[in-house]
């Protein structure tokens, strides 16, 4: 009975050798929709009177947003591209200095 042995290397993916590249409009673009998405969980619960707190941060932080429909929309525009912009260059940067 005879078994064939492989090698642990045959298995090992080429990101193991090298460093990960990584998508810089995906990653950024993922970035933007999950801080468009908090903005509108923020405006809904400054609307409803939740998390007064966090509301009011978001107040100060953020020109635009307010818990009001249009401020919440404008807060949610606002929080997506400067969230884009940072996490593009940030990307941008890794892949620059992973090369």
């Amino acid at each position: 009975m005879s078994t064939t042995t492989t090698s642990h290397r045959e298995y090992e993916s080429e990101t193991a050798h090298g460093s990960i590249k990584l998508d810089a409009l995906a990653f950024a673009s993922a970035a933007a929709i999950v801080s468009a998405v908090v903005m509108l969980l923020l405006g809904i619960f400054g609307a409803v009177g939740v998390y007064e707190g966090a509301v009011e941060m978001m107040e100060q932080w953020h020109l635009f947003f307010e818990p009001t429909i249009v401020g919440t929309v404008a807060g949610m525009i606002e929080a997506a591209i400067i969230s884009f912009v940072f996490i593009y260059a940030f990307t941008w940067l890794y892949n620059a200095l992973a090369r």
